[in-house]
């Protein structure tokens, strides 16, 4: 097993029923799985994506730590996609959130084949590729706005 696994592993079992927010101090986590602390920064901002399902909150100074917070239902979890998804998306970018929702069960199989038609890039043929990637943007963000409500 890649350390990436076993830190991510170890980060998931953290998380309970009772508790949707951890607190990791980097270097503790680190010096216990024996590894360098940018180790758990990659597991962090690779595995713990808003695109997942949760939210990063790095404090930093004496003793300073990193908040994960899950979401704790499949609408707040879209919504964190939505926020982060900005003024512009590229259609393999929304594919990867795509299915990364089909994969986290937040949508099912046939909404998944609808999203990635409606964001190919076919459908925004003859756009230069920044106003075609700003249209998507709004398009997915509205798709996934209907979808939660």
């Amino acid at each position: 097993m890649k350390m990436s696994d076993i830190i991510a592993d170890m980060i998931l079992d953290m998380f309970d029923e009772n508790n949707s927010t951890i607190q990791i101090q980097r270097n503790d986590l680190a010096s216990q799985l024996g590894c360098v602390p940018s180790q758990i920064n990659y597991v962090i901002t690779s595995r713990f994506t808003p695109e997942q399902g949760y939210r990063i909150e790095s404090r930093r100074g004496g003793g300073g730590c990193i908040y994960i917070t899950r979401a704790e239902t499949k609408s707040s979890a879209i919504v964190a996609l939505i926020n982060s998804i900005g003024a512009s998306i590229d259609e393999r970018s929304a594919k990867a959130n795509i299915y990364n929702l089909n994969y986290h069960n937040y949508i099912d199989d046939k909404t998944a084949k609808l999203l990635i038609a409606a964001t190919a890039d076919s459908n925004l043929h003859g756009l230069p590729p920044e106003v075609r990637n700003t249209i998507r943007a709004k398009q997915f963000k509205q798709m996934l706005l209907a979808y939660i409500d």
